[in-house]
């Protein structure tokens, strides 16, 4: 459905500049503005929270404690 919005000419170059950037046309990049406002768009953290969030709190420790040794670098594994 098309809407009509008036908007300083400032502003207008702004969002053609970021939607530019963003690889998106205006249309695309405001209304992906607007899902974010509204909370209709789920943020990276949300995401993350939520795919996280199928572990059981036994799981995600015993995965800290299996990834552990994946935090120390063997100079050996370089040569």
């Amino acid at each position: 459905m098309p809407l009509s919005l008036r908007m300083p000419p400032e502003k207008e170059a702004i969002i053609q500049k970021a939607a530019r950037k963003a690889g998106k046309s205006k249309s695309a990049y405001i209304i992906e503005a607007l899902d974010e406002k509204l909370g209709l768009a789920k943020s990276r953290e949300q995401v993350i929270r939520e795919l996280a969030g199928w572990l059981s709190h036994e799981e995600a420790d015993r995965m800290r404690r299996v990834s552990e040794g994946l935090r120390e670098v063997d100079e050996r594994d370089w040569s």
